[in-house]
């Protein structure tokens, strides 16, 4: 590939928003096309742009960057002739897979993910969903408002009536705060995407004669159970920008616990 700069690619896939692994030959043995040091993207469709051995291990890189880019942590992994694979664990740790490539060689392999932040997706233009907004950018949150938002920060818009276009993912976050302005078509819209948290700037009863309602026009319990009313932690808030931080601050608990979980269980599968 001439002109290719593996860095000029990765920066490109950067700059789009675009999740994606890195995949680095660490250490190599007898003989393989791979060498260490040798570096290649590989996208969130599979495609492997770079060098890193033959169609054995090219195979395997992709299965791997899947796996890393659902987990969002790095993984080490060893592809080896399948006459040598004794466990689909090497003694050091390492996960193991057979190679079937006439060349007998092995070839360790770092395997790291890129994703882009974490999306703040709020609903309602209330004093509350401009701080919000003000505050999310400061955490390093993706901001995305109603269409028609204005706010000092970057923020993507969005329509709420067409939130697929969004594409919004499990590991984003969603806040109804339209404070009495469109409440129950806001928190519908919130509760049908797949974010993982949904939370409601309400009280505990409002939520739950929204939900209620909801719930009579076709949503799931499993949908409406997920809200989480009144949004935030209980820190005796008053002003919007106190009510902001509260709410980020329980965003941030839940997003660094989901983390831990998930070292937690890398740990115990290691």
């Amino acid at each position: 590939m001439a002109g290719f700069d593996i860095f000029d690619t990765i920066e490109q896939l950067r700059q789009q928003g675009d999740a994606f692994c890195v995949a680095t030959v660490l250490r190599t043995a007898d003989a393989t096309s791979a060498k260490a040091g040798g570096k290649a993207v590989v996208t969130r469709d599979g495609r492997i742009l770079g060098h890193l051995g033959g169609a054995c291990v090219q195979r395997v890189v992709r299965a791997s960057a899947q796996e890393a880019l659902t987990g969002g942590f790095p993984k080490m992994i060893r592809v080896k002739p399948s006459d040598k694979v004794v466990a689909m664990t090497d003694p050091d740790g390492v996960e193991t897979f057979k190679s079937g490539c006439p060349s007998g060689g092995t070839v360790d392999l770092l395997i790291e993910p890129y994703q882009h932040a974490p999306r703040l997706i709020i609903f309602g233009e209330s004093p509350i969903a401009h701080a919000l907004a003000e505050h999310a950018a400061l955490i390093g949150l993706r901001v995305c408002l109603p269409e028609g938002s204005e706010s000092e920060v970057d923020f993507t818009s969005f329509d709420p009536e067409n939130l697929s276009a969004l594409g919004v993912e499990p590991r984003d976050f969603a806040v109804v705060a339209s404070q009495g302005k469109g409440d129950g078509a806001a928190l519908k819209a919130a509760l049908e995407t797949p974010a993982r948290r949904v939370s409601m700037v309400a009280s505990r009863r409002k939520a739950e004669v929204l939900c209620d309602r909801l719930e009579a026009q076709g949503l799931s319990s499993a949908q409406t159970k997920r809200l989480k009313s009144p949004a935030g932690l209980d820190i005796h808030a008053i002003d919007p920008h106190e009510i902001a931080l509260s709410i980020l601050a329980e965003i941030i608990l839940w997003r660094n616990s989901y983390n831990s979980e998930e070292t937690s269980h890398e740990e115990k599968m290691a």
